[in-house]
């Protein structure tokens, strides 16, 4: 369902109920209107492969209604941002994988919309072309473009997602802040590996100044404290003073699946 909703989104498909708004406008009300707000890539593209990428641009400009005189500007500033200004007469069949799909965006974003619509982006790519694509999505929104992203690989989306929207039988059943959960002002998680198990470990943690939140499974513990590296390093040299046989003492790093499959868990107990 997620490519049917990000259809009916783009006012490509009309839903069964329900309408779908973009700044108060409804899309399926005015559906033109709407097209000049929103960009939209879906995960199979088609190229036109004997255009140049020059070519493809206009065509996708004049498509949009771009007048005769902004039509050369709007061209050159969607190349520049897709990074393919210097192969505006390269024949879109011969570029790679990567650089096509980044033709296709620069095709959905060419009359510069407020938001862009992207259905498996990274879908084919090699992981130094999904990187190179996480770089230029982070660049779009920091120009101030909306992005929204499905996938069903949600390590593709740590990279540059700020918010994670979970729906399921077509309820949104969660919408969470992934800035707060990645950058948590006052607080982070540490992860800490034990050589063997140490009895009474979590009462040990918890008796630790500045430490909450313990959990202690085999060699392995978990415990939230302050984002200070200065206080993480009293409380290291505290536990290597106690003879604590540490191997690993690190911040446990955010995972958005791992955010995902909580949420999945939460929703369904």
């Amino acid at each position: 369902g997620k490519t049917t909703l990000l259809r009916c989104m783009a006012a490509l498909e009309h839903p069964l109920s329900g309408t779908i708004r973009v700044q108060s406008m409804d899309v399926h009300e005015c559906p033109r209107e709407s097209h000049r707000m929103i960009g939209y890539l879906s995960d199979f593209f088609g190229l036109y492969n004997e255009l140049t990428v020059r070519q493809c641009l206009l065509h996708a400009a004049g498509a949009r209604g771009i007048s005769y005189e902004k039509i050369e500007g709007v061209v050159k500033r969607a190349a520049e941002r897709l990074q393919l200004s210097d192969r505006l007469k390269v024949k879109a069949g011969a570029l790679s994988r990567g650089l096509r799909q980044r033709l296709a965006i620069a095709q959905a974003i060419v009359h510069d919309p407020e938001i862009l619509l992207l259905d498996e982006p990274a879908s084919g790519l090699d992981p130094e072309a999904r990187h190179s694509l996480a770089e230029l999505f982070l660049a779009l929104r920091e120009q101030g473009m909306t992005l929204v992203v499905s996938s069903h690989i949600l390590s593709e989306l740590d990279e540059y997602s700020t918010h994670m929207l979970v729906l399921k039988d077509g309820r949104i059943v969660d919408d969470k802040s992934m800035q707060l959960a990645k950058h948590h002002p006052e607080s982070v998680t540490i992860e800490v590996h034990t050589v063997s198990v140490v009895d009474n470990f979590a009462m040990i943690l918890s008796q630790l100044n500045g430490v909450w939140d313990v959990t202690v499974n085999g060699t392995v513990a978990e415990f939230t404290c302050d984002a200070d590296n200065e206080k993480q390093h009293e409380l290291l040299r505290s536990l290597i003073q106690r003879d604590i046989p540490v191997i690993s003492f690190t911040e446990k790093t955010f995972n958005i699946q791992q955010a995902y499959l909580n949420t999945v868990q939460e929703k369904t107990q």
